[in-house]
């Protein structure tokens, strides 16, 4: 039988499916069915600093409502002292997920500023996250903004989560640094233990018709995976972080590319979305197959034998690539 275990920031998990930041971690049941079907771990949902904010905004202008209201206002109007108010809500997921589950439970934080964070990270560790997933999600969108200014602000963020925990920290970061290594090698000398490519870019429509913005979220595809491949590729031969994918993985095809790729772990979300938590077992059933076809005693032996120093053929993840590729076109039409 093939060794499907692996380790990652610290812990051996029995398999490298894991269930990804998403609502399933919402679900308890759902949670618990996804660890059934041989999930190694699970990320819960992000906890979004703006969120807080705004509930922390709401609540200050209901306390000022029931303290101006007469009296027969105030009996229709909601109890602040019972409001489960901030950060407390997800706690109590935490606390009920970690109780039910037998698998590390990382907690998910997505901000863009230090300082906040650290009390809510301690607050994590407090109520038993086994780690921390720091969501880096950072859009620059003004001119007088650098690069080397929003990399530093990350930089302090990921410093400030590290420093006031003693949980390993994880961190998921975009696609859109100008140099991923350089940068990822700043979160490693920073304390990061582990690194998950890529965060997803969600780009708003436009609604022609009210002329408006239009927020539509629509799930991974496998054509997101080329990109996170690349990434690990290239961060494996180097970096010593627990290196995770996520993103554009639906089968266990997929999966095994990412593992070959470097990947310690393989984050799961949006096929269990589509077909349910169980369908982590069919995907993990897919990837015993093919490495056990190929003749591996483990995932860890496949782990990296494609990385960017271990492929035969190295250039295919440099820019000589690129050339090789467009020049590889041959269009289906017959030009005149």
């Amino acid at each position: 039988m093939i060794d499907l275990t692996t380790e990652w920031l610290g812990f051996k998990l029995c398999s490298p499916l894991i269930v990804a930041a998403s609502p399933i971690a919402r679900d308890v049941e759902a949670a618990a069915a996804a660890v059934a079907a041989g999930a190694g771990a699970v990320i819960m949902n992000s906890l979004f600093e703006e969120e807080l904010a705004a509930e922390q905004l709401a609540v200050h202008r209901l306390l000022d409502a029931h303290d101006n209201h007469d009296a027969e206002t105030t009996r229709i109007m909601p109890d602040p002292g019972g409001l489960a108010l901030g950060i407390e809500p997800y706690l109590i997921q935490l606390r009920q997920l970690r109780e039910r589950l037998n698998v590390p439970v990382v907690a998910s934080l997505n901000g863009v500023t230090p300082g906040g964070w650290t009390t809510h990270a301690r607050e994590l560790e407090a109520s038993g996250a086994s780690a921390i997933e720091l969501n880096l999600y950072d859009i620059a969108t003004s001119p007088d903004q650098s690069g080397a200014e929003l990399e530093a602000r990350q930089i302090a963020v990921v410093q400030g989560v590290i420093a006031a925990v003693g949980v390993p920290v994880t961190v998921k970061i975009s696609p859109f640094y100008t140099s991923i290594p350089a940068f990822v090698r700043r979160l490693e000398a920073a304390g990061a233990r582990g690194v998950a490519v890529f965060n997803r870019f969600y780009q708003p429509d436009i609604d022609l018709d009210a002329l408006d913005v239009e927020r539509r979220l629509a799930p991974s595809t496998e054509a997101e995976l080329p990109l996170r491949l690349h990434g690990l590729a290239l961060l494996a031969p180097w970096s010593g972080l627990s290196l995770g994918c996520t993103g554009g993985v639906w089968t266990g095809r997929d999966a095994a590319k990412a593992i070959l790729c470097g990947a310690h772990v393989v984050q799961l979300a949006s096929v269990l979305l589509q077909h349910g938590p169980k369908q982590l077992g069919v995907v993990l059933d897919e990837l015993r197959h093919w490495l056990t076809e190929r003749g591996y005693a483990s995932s860890t032996e496949a782990r990296g034998v494609m990385s960017a120093s271990a492929a035969l053929d190295r250039h295919a993840w440099e820019r000589m690539n690129y050339v090789r590729m467009i020049g590889s076109w041959t269009s289906p039409y017959r030009w005149r």
